[in-house]
Formats: structure tokens, sequence, C-alpha cells
């Protein structure tokens, strides 16, 4: 069981049989009689049964009347299937089919007329027949034309009443589908509802979606249209020219320059052909192809003896892409039709007439290519590589119409019905029989009458060359059956494509080249929707498909590389220890603290001389203090921020600053009460108390007040800015609410304007050791400082405004602490002479 499962994937698996499937070739000669305006013409066949065996003297002589030979092969098919319904024991026992064909019986639908047995002009009279009271039962066959089928059906109009009964071959025909006006009419051939959407299935694996087309005008044709109009809209493929060829012949004359130019300055490589083949629409596209134009032609198999009259480029890998109704092969047909008369029916002469299948798989053996075999072949060649002749659509029909006919005589022997009263008028039973009559023939098609129109037929693709010296080659690359699911209905042989052409891509048929990956569609206005122009995807926007309209924005945390074609995950940063930046920061922040201890171990090592007393020590210690915190806060702005960093940023600067600042402003009031005081009473009094020192706790308190309200209303939290670097996410610190940053600010300036101006108004006041120019000096860089911070701070995005910020507390606290102490250690370490009272009164008596 495991086996038999293991073979039916194998075997079901569509790219293990396209590499075992050998591919079927055909080769054909062009007709010595030819002219360029032979159009195909129709035949009319009467089918009739007689009793005992038929010889095949008897078809001999009515193969032998003179006719034209491109129609020689309607009567051949007709002989073989009579012949071989005539062997079967099984079907019509003692009795035999035969079929009667009047002199000329295959001529243009206009000189048939005068043929029809039942006409005025000319009463013909079948073999067998004899017309006495009851009025003939006559079964007629018609085709491949369809004005011929309908031209028969109208003037037998008057004989509608059950006596006649009418088989049609050729292309199926919605006119002749009306059972109102034609109750007794059968047409063989199944409908192509199906061949839009296998045409379309083509056009989507080989991506061709700029598409020309070229109808017949008539019903059958703006039916088609219709039809492959809907298929193309649902993938978006658009026509490049639509020419209707009108059947007037001079009304088509009239315009025949029109379409000519329509298709020789249109860029579509890929043309489909559907109409008549005994149409104006043959004569305009012989003349395209006589006229050299290069293209790949899609059509049907109506049209393969159209186009095995032109010759087509040596190695050219354009040729015809035809369609035909899927059929099961047919053997012996050369064999039987050379034993009428081997002389007459020889290889050459039935190569002229159809299809010839010939050994392709030696030829793949011999040659790359099959244009290389072509173009290399002569006859003996061929002859010895061809095993028989194959069987043409129309051919089909007329096989199942023998099998049609036979079948239905049949059961009604089985049914006991007198088939001898259907001379007599017994057609209706007949009829009745043959519309429900359903059988399956000897090569295993199933034939069902009652459903024949409802059926969707299977569809053969095959690729025809004309080549020099009259020869014509065709080989079958795929199949399309409707009935697979969708995705599934089209089966190309790609080893027989690159084999048959050299290559497995056809040549593309499209207004605009794909857009690739990284790029969208932009239509172009007042083209048709298959033609565009390639732009780039916006910024941050990508494609990894072709032909898309809208590109598909990056998620936040991803971001587009180069080519627009992915989405990159944002390597998420910050001001990060490691850094350069970030390292350099860090070290002078902790440069800056270390150097602040040292000062501080300094003034409290020599807190007795006097430069140090004068100068308020406590006031000195606190400012101290306040500068190393201020320095070190300045680490809480590097790594990688987290809820708590966040929150002690921006409440130990605005603490420590304030600290800071308000220690300045306590000193320089020190020094201006001290200037300014030269009596006892209120003004000494507070000097003596150290009221001075209440304004740190003031300020500080004021300040506390602010970041708590901040903390309260909208506190600082983890942000991620994903805009400000290409590629980059970067997780910062958002102030939460910027107004209660900015009163932050604000506050500090207020206190360093107040210490500035008293600086300012103490700045000349005699003392040895009266620091209010270097107060006022640092004030005066510190407001500098951070009245350039705030444009440069709205300047800058992501991690460069954590450098901004983290600079301008350094740059003030350094400035600070450089214009305030490094003056008095460099007279206590360097110039110890200078810190010494008789120095101190000697500076004052002056």
């Amino acid at each position: 069981m495991f086996i038999l499962i293991f073979l039916f994937l194998l075997l079901n698996s569509p790219p293990l049989v396209s590499t075992i499937i050998h591919p079927k070739c055909f080769w054909r000669m062009k007709q010595n009689n030819d002219k360029q305006g032979d159009l195909l013409t129709g035949c009319i066949f009467f089918l009739l049964s007689v009793q005992g065996p038929v010889e095949k003297d008897y078809f001999n002589n009515i193969l032998n009347r003179n006719i034209p030979t491109e129609n020689n092969k309607f009567p051949l098919a007709l002989t073989f299937s009579m012949d071989e319904v005539n062997r079967n024991p099984d079907l019509l026992p003692n009795m035999s089919l035969v079929f009667q064909w009047p002199k000329g019986g295959c001529r243009s639908v206009s000189s048939l007329y005068s043929f029809m047995p039942l006409s005025e002009e000319n009463q013909y009279k079948p073999p067998n027949y004899e017309c006495k009271e009851e009025i003939m039962c006559i079964m007629i066959l018609t085709g491949p034309s369809w004005e011929t089928s309908v031209m028969i059906g109208t003037l037998l109009e008057p004989y509608r009443s059950g006596q006649i009964l009418q088989l049609t071959f050729g292309p199926f025909q919605n006119m002749l589908s009306d059972h109102d006006k034609f109750p007794y009419l059968y047409q063989m051939a199944p409908k192509d509802t199906a061949l839009p959407l296998a045409m379309v299935s083509l056009m989507l694996h080989f991506n061709w979606n700029w598409i020309g087309l070229a109808i017949s005008d008539s019903d059958q044709g703006t039916q088609f249209l219709s039809h492959l109009r809907t298929e193309m809209e649902k993938h978006k493929f658009c026509f490049a020219f639509v020419s209707i060829i009108p059947v007037n012949k001079h009304l088509y004359m009239s315009r025949a320059e029109v379409y000519y130019n329509q298709i020789i300055t249109s860029s579509a490589n890929v043309v489909i052909i559907y109409g008549d083949t005994d149409s104006t629409l043959a004569v305009s596209f012989r003349k395209w192809e006589s006229l050299g134009i290069q293209r790949i032609w899609m059509t049907t198999s109506q049209w393969d003896v159209t186009t095995s009259k032109r010759d087509s480029t040596v190695g050219s890998s354009h040729g015809t892409l035809s369609f035909a109704h899927h059929h099961s092969e047919i053997s012996g047909f050369k064999a039987f039709v050379q034993t009428l008369n081997p002389l007459k029916y020889t290889d050459e002469y039935l190569a002229r007439l159809g299809w010839m299948n010939f050994n392709c798989e030696v030829s793949a053996s011999k040659c790359k290519t099959l244009k290389n075999c072509s173009s290399n072949a002569s006859l003996q060649w061929l002859m010895g590589q061809t095993f028989d002749m194959a069987f043409s659509e129309d051919s089909y029909d007329i096989y199942n119409a023998v099998y049609t006919a036979a079948n239905a005589v049949h059961e009604m022997l089985l049914q006991h019905v007198d088939y001898g009263n259907v001379h007599h008028g017994n057609c209706l039973k007949l009829h009745s029989f043959l519309r429900k009559t359903h059988f399956t023939t000897p090569v295993g098609e199933k034939v069902n009458m009652n459903q024949r129109q409802n059926l969707q037929a299977e569809y053969d693709i095959f690729q025809i060359w004309n080549f020099p010296k009259g020869f014509g080659f065709k080989v079958k690359i795929g199949e399309f059956s409707p009935y697979f699911p969708k995705g599934h209905q089209l089966h190309l042989y790609d080893d027989v494509i690159e084999w048959s052409i050299g290559s497995r891509q056809m040549p593309p048929s499209v207004c605009s080249a794909d857009c690739g990956p990284g790029t969208k569609k932009f239509l172009r206005e007042g083209s048709a929707a298959c033609c565009f122009d390639c732009i780039l995807c916006p910024e941050n926007e990508v494609s990894n498909e072709t032909n898309v309209e809208k590109c598909v924005r990056c998620p936040e945390e991803q971001y587009a590389n180069r080519e627009h074609n992915q989405c990159i995950h944002k390597a998420v940063i910050f001001l990060n220890y490691k850094d350069p930046l970030g390292m350099s920061l860090a070290s002078l922040a902790l440069c800056f603290s270390a150097f602040t201890v040292l000062v501080l171990g300094v003034f409290v090592k020599h807190h007795d001389t006097p430069i140090v007393k004068a100068n308020n020590r406590n006031l000195s210690y606190i400012l101290l203090i306040s500068l190393m915190f201020c320095f070190l806060c300045s680490l809480l702005f590097i790594g990688q921020p987290n809820s708590a960093t966040c929150i002690l940023q921006q409440i130990t600067f605005g603490v420590a600053f304030t600290v800071a600042v308000s220690t300045v402003l306590a000193k320089t009031v020190t020094v201006l009460l001290a200037f300014i005081v030269t009596a006892p009473g209120r003004m000494r009094f507070f000097i003596v108390s150290r009221t001075p020192n209440y304004i740190i706790v003031i300020c500080t308190l004021i300040q506390v007040i602010l970041c708590a309200i901040w903390l309260l209303v909208s506190p600082p939290f983890i942000d991620t800015d994903a805009h400000s670097e290409h590629g980059q996410i970067i997780i910062v610190c958002n102030k939460g609410s910027v107004t209660a940053f900015y009163c932050v600010l604000v506050y500090h300036g207020f206190l360093a304007l107040g210490s500035f101006t008293v600086a300012f108004l103490a700045r000349n006041l005699p003392d040895k050791f009266n620091e209010a120019k270097f107060l006022t000096f640092s004030m005066l860089l510190f407001c500098s400082v951070w009245v350039t911070f705030l444009p440069v701070y709205h300047g800058t995005k992501g991690k460069v405004m954590v450098v901004v910020e983290v600079f301008s507390i350094l740059s003030s606290s350094a400035g600070l602490l450089g214009c305030i102490f490094i003056p008095k250690c460099y007279i206590i370490l360097f110039r110890p002479e200078r810190n010494s009272l008789p120095k101190l009164r000697e500076k004052t008596s002056y």
C-alpha cells in the first residue's frame, strides 16, 4: 500500500512529471497550390447505413473525386472513423456506416448552395435512398466553417418536421446552440469557456501583462473579448491594443493600414488572434506575417493551417502558441490511409494535409535544441522519423460524430426499434436516442451528447514554428485543465520548452519593466495600469516584492536599509560610559570633584589663616561641598537611564545648584554688609547673628518646593527617541513637565542675577581679601553658560541634548570653583607671606 501511495505522489508531482514526459513533436509541409487569398471552405457529408460489410474500394471511389488537396483530410478522417466502426463487432452488427460526398462538397460557402440535395437548383439523391410517399430521414455532417452549418441549417428549415438531423464539426458556435432555431443540430466541439482562463494562466506563468488582441467583428469575437478582459482584469493585465477586424472586405481594406500601424507601433510582444480562419482576420494575419512582424502569436488550433503558410526566422523564439482541445491519441491513421492507395497517399502527400508525428527523442539526442535540428532538417530524415499522422481538431470532431451516430443507431436496435422505418420518416426516434447518447470512444474519450454544452474543455498547448524549405514544426509544451484547483490548472513542461527554444523563458511582453524590491509603481498619467515608472520608496519605508503600489513603513523600533527592501532593528543607544564622549564627561566630573575635595582640604587645613577667615570659611565650606555635588550629579546623566536616575537627575541638579548659587549670594551679601556698616546698630546685628546664612536655607527651600510640585504634577520619566539618529533608538530621560524644568532654570538665573548685582556693587570696596570681583566674574561666567545653554539645548536632539546639559553643569560649576577659589589657593599654597595679619593691616591702612 505504501508503495502504491508513493508511486501515486511521484507521478502526480508536476516537477517530476515534467522531467519524465517525452515531448510530442509534429511536422508538416506547406501546400504547393496555396495562394495568398485562399480561405478555408466548408464541407457537407451524408451519413448512411447499409446492410452487410463495405469494402475499401467503396471509399476509394468517393475519395478519388477531384477536390482541393487542403480539404482531403476531412473525408480521410471520416473514412478512417467509419472503417473503425464497421470493424467493431460490438457496434452495429451486420450493418455498416458509409457516407456520400457530393462532387465539390468542400467549397466556399456561397458555392455550396447549388450542391444541397433539397435545393431547387439541384435535387441530388444520395444512393440507396428512394423518394416514395414518405419523406426521407437524412443525417448530415457539416463543417468546419460555422457559416456552412448555418446556411445548411437555414435551408433545411422547411424540412424541420424531424426528417433531417445535422451534426457539425469545427469550432463551437453560440449561434448554432439556439435550440429553437436549430432543434435537430448537434455540435461535436466543446465550448471554449475556459479558453480565456487558459490564456491568462499562460500569461501569468511567463509574466506577460501587455497583450495585443485581434479578433473578428462578430458575436463570437465580442464574447471572447468580454471574457478575456474579465480574466485579465483579475490579474491587472492590460491590452496594448484591440483590433476588431470587420467581416466586410471593402470596409477591411479601407482600414487595413490602421490595423497594421497598431501592431507595428505597439511594444507588446504577445498578440492573441481569435476568430474565423475563413475571414478577413486570416487575410490580415497573413499580411502581418508576410511583412516580417515578429511576435508571439497566441491562438487556437484552427489557425495551425494558417500559420503554416509562412516562414519563421531560424533561431527565433517567437513562433505561435496554439491552444487545442485535449484528446487521446488516435493511432494507425497513416497506415490505414496508405492502404487505400499507397501510390497516392505517400508520406509527403499526407504531410501536406496535416501534422505528422516524428521521433523528437532522437532529435534531442542529436541536437541541443529543436531549432538546430529543424534548420538542418531534410525531407528524407523526417520521413525516417515519422510515426503516424496526427488527427486535427476537426478530425477529432468527425471521429466523435461517427461514433455518436453509430451508438445512437445501435441503441435503437437494442430497443427493438425498426431502423428500417428511419428511412421512412421516423427520425424523431433517432433524434431522441442521439440526444441521450453517452459512450466512451476506443481511445478512452468520454462523449455525452446531453452535456456537451456544459462541459469545459481541457487544452493542450503547442508551440509552432515554420521554417524554410516548407517545413512546419509543432511541439507540445504543456496542458491546462479547468477541473484542477486554482494555481494548479496550468502545467508546462519546462524541459520541453528549454529543448524547443533553448531557454525556459519566453521573450517578455510588458509595458514597463518590473519594479523590484525597494521601489514602488508610479502610474503614468493617462496610460494603462500596466504602464508605470519605478520610484524609490520614501524614507523609512520598504518593499520586498515586485510591482508594489505602496511601500510599507517600518515600525518605530526598525529602520529601512539603504536598498529599502528590508527593515532592520534599530540599535538602542544612550550616553554610555563606554562612549568616548561619555567617558570624557565622566572623567571631567570626577576630576573636578576630586579637585573640589582637594580645595576643601586646603581650606580646612588652613582654616585659621586670615584669607580663609576673611572670606567666611563656613560659607566657603558649604559652597565647596555644593559644587562637589554639582560635579557628581552630572554622572546621573551618563549611563542607561532608569526611573530613579531620571528623577534624581533633575532634583539633584536643581537643589545642588540652588545651594551653590544661594551660597554665592550669601557671600556677596556678607561682603557688602561688612563694608557699608561702619557703626554698631541694627545692620551690624545682621552680620554678627549670621543672618546672611539664612539666605541659603530660604532659597534652597523655595527650590525644594518647586521640585516637589514638579514631581507631583509631571515627574521625569524614561523616553525613547527613534527619530533623531538614523537607525538608532536613543533612550533619554524626558523632563515630564518642560515648564517645571524651565522654572528651575529661571530660578537659578534669578539667584545668579541677584548675586551678580550685589557682587558688582561691592567690586571696588577696599580690602586685601575682598572677593567681590571674583564673585562678579564667576556669576558673569555662570549666567553666560546657561544663557548659551537654552538655544543650544533647543537646537539639539537625542543624546546630544544630554551632552549639552552635562557640559553646561560642568562648565558652570568649574567656573564658580575656578573664579572663587583658585586665587585663594594660589596665595595659601604659593604666596604664604601674603596670608598674614600684618599684610592685611598694611593693606587696610593704605
